[in-house]
This record gives structure tokens, C-alpha cells and sequence, in this order.
């Protein structure tokens, strides 16, 4: 049975980060673009576990590691992961979640 990231070990979380790595490379060179992002996805989670909630606070903006330079506005922490607003958007504000890893200062 495997262990969830949030019980395993700092250790742990690096041996698992390299293990997906490898896959997330494999899934590339096959062209399996859905396996691919599903590896990436649990990359960013485990990462988001090796970092402390305690440093990400309420009403800092961040910027969003999504390749556009997005400012996130973090109205709460639950676990890893920050609830906000995406700044500039121009659809209606909707509150989003993300997992820390994704989170620039």
C-alpha cells in the first residue's frame, strides 16, 4: 500500500519527486501527453509537501508558475494548498486553488 505524500518522510518526498521525474521524461519521449500531465501534477504536489503553509499568508500576492506571469492573491491557507484570486483576469473573478509549489514571492 502506498503511503500519501502528507505521511511520508522529506527524504521520502525527494526519492519520490525523482522516481516521478524519470516517469514524467519517459511519458515525453513517448509522446503520452495525458500520462505526462498527470506526472507533472504530482511532481508540484509533492514539492508543495516539502515546503512550510506557515510562509504563504493571507493577502500576499504571489506570482503563479504558469508560464504567464499571473498574480495570485491568497485569501487563505487550507493545507498545501492557498485559495484566491487571480489578478488582470478578465473573466469574472472566481476563487481558485492552488498547491504552494506553484507560488513565486
Amino acid at each position: 500500500m502506498e503511503k500519501r505524500y502528507s505521511e511520508m518522510t522529506e527524504h521520502e518526498l525527494r526519492q519520490e519527486i525523482t522516481t516521478l521525474n524519470d516517469k514524467a521524461k519517459k511519458a515525453e519521449q513517448m509522446g503520452m501527453v495525458n500520462e505526462l500531465a498527470v506526472y507533472e501534477r504530482k511532481i508540484v504536489m509533492a514539492k508543495s509537501y516539502l515546503l512550510d503553509p506557515d510562509d504563504f499568508k493571507a493577502g500576499e500576492t504571489y506570482e503563479l508558475n504558469d508560464g504567464e506571469g499571473t498574480s495570485f492573491t491568497i485569501s487563505y491557507m487550507n493545507g498545501i494548498f492557498a485559495w484566491g484570486y487571480r489578478e488582470g483576469s478578465d473573466r469574472q473573478k472566481e476563487e481558485e486553488a492552488f498547491p504552494i509549489a506553484l507560488l513565486i514571492k
